[in-house]
């Protein structure tokens, strides 16, 4: 413990600071400020190092950062996803916040900083860039195949599952899913189909295997590529599908008969949303279908995502508003011919992999680490609570090439 390690001050000054707390702080000598309602949630410090990484980056990182170390624990996720959704801390002045900095040292006392843990990653680079882009995504998607296994269904579909049209499992609701894109493209035997984003490659190989097309699916994640051309050689299905190791700015000279976008658009940010559609749109002659399937912000007052997922979760993900989404499309001489939003069916696919993922914890920690762990619990319930409260939906767009 470092030495003149005080945590008493700060619990003062905190009492002082938040006279109604629906939580009780326990800190690393035993002491406690307690809740002021009962069944209050629980955060324990359990090493000044928690303080301290607050004090290194104030505010959600530095929690987060505590958080993911395993400095801070809270004695229950969903319960902690509630508060930070209604919880409103009473303004501070400059004098109190003066008091409480300096007691948040004392309760450190003489102590270096703590590392930033592991799993945070800090782009660097141009926004967008094709470099910065292939890093962020294999940062979350390279982690392990495994690991994504325990809590996907067997067709390792990582987006929104329908259950909204009678599936009962998640594994009928993925179905649902990517059989609903092939009816909405109206696909069929022997046209050629990309899918943007293919990730372990369940979309080209139900498109391939029910439909009769010959399809290409792209990532940039070579984990994710690797496994979906295993998984179709093994399906019978590599005469039909191939799977590239690609960026969608890689495209160029092809002609499709259709396109899929499923939970790729959340990837390509503001800046890139127009040359995105104006890319897809090259690939698809006068008549040419696309659905572009995608994660939406619904209020234009909401940043586009905050510290702790940015570092942690997705970095430089931005869910654009849908409207943002049909402009590009429209620019790039698309015709918009229907919108549907599964939010609800977007909380529930949630709920199923949260569950699934807490009922194989342990070997989700022997392949991941304890760190990635506390980020994907956190995430998963998080994300659950944007669907249900209206900060999140997500939409299909089917358009047509003019």
């Amino acid at each position: 413990m470092p030495i003149l390690s005080r945590p008493q001050p700060l619990a003062r000054e905190l009492a002082r600071a938040l006279p109604e707390r629906p939580f009780t702080l326990r800190f690393w000598d035993g002491s406690e400020l307690e809740a002021t309602t009962p069944n209050g949630l629980v955060f324990t410090f359990r090493s000044p190092a928690a303080i301290a990484h607050v004090l290194r980056a104030p505010g959600q990182l530095g929690l987060g950062r505590a958080y993911v170390a395993g400095e801070l624990e809270v004695s229950d996720i969903d319960a902690l996803i509630e508060l930070l959704g209604s919880f409103k801390a009473p303004s501070l002045d400059s004098a109190a916040i003066s008091r409480l900095t300096l007691a948040a040292v004392r309760a450190c006392g003489l102590t270096r900083p703590p590392a930033i843990p592991p799993s945070e990653l800090r782009p660097q680079g141009r926004r967008h860039s094709r470099e910065r882009d292939h890093r962020a995504v294999r940062h979350h998607y390279d982690v392990s195949n495994e690991f994504f296994a325990l809590f996907l269904d067997a067709s390792m579909t990582y987006s929104c599952a329908i259950f909204s049209r009678g599936a009962e499992t998640l594994e009928q609701a993925q179905v649902q899913k990517v059989d609903l894109v092939c009816r909405k493209l109206d696909l069929k035997e022997g046209e050629r189909v990309l899918d943007v984003g293919c990730g372990w490659g369940a979309f080209v190989m139900h498109a391939a295997r029910h439909y009769g097309v010959r399809a290409v699916g792209i990532t940039p994640s070579p984990a994710q590529a690797e496994l979906a051309r295993k998984r179709v050689q093994e399906a019978g299905l590599d005469d039909r599908v191939e799977i590239r190791l690609a960026d969608y700015r890689d495209l160029a000279g092809e002609r499709y008969d259709a396109i899929a976008s499923i939970g790729m658009v959340e990837h390509v940010g503001a800046a890139q949303i127009d040359e995105y559609a104006s890319r897809l749109g090259m690939l698809l002659d006068s008549g040419g279908r696309l659905l572009n399937h995608g994660i939406a912000r619904l209020r234009h007052t909401d940043p586009e995502a905050g510290p702790f997922s940015e570092r942690y979760v997705f970095p430089d993900a931005a869910p654009l508003h849908v409207s943002r989404v049909l402009l590009a499309l429209e620019q790039a001489g698309f015709t918009t011919q229907h919108i549907e939003g599964f939010a609800d069916d977007y909380a529930q696919t949630l709920s199923h992999w949260a569950e699934r993922l807490d009922g194989n914890l342990d070997e989700a920690q022997r392949l991941v680490g304890a760190e990635r762990i506390r980020i994907f619990r956190l995430y998963l319930r998080a994300a659950r609570r944007g669907f249900r409260t209206g900060f999140l939906s997500v939409y299909q767009v089917l358009c047509r090439r003019a």
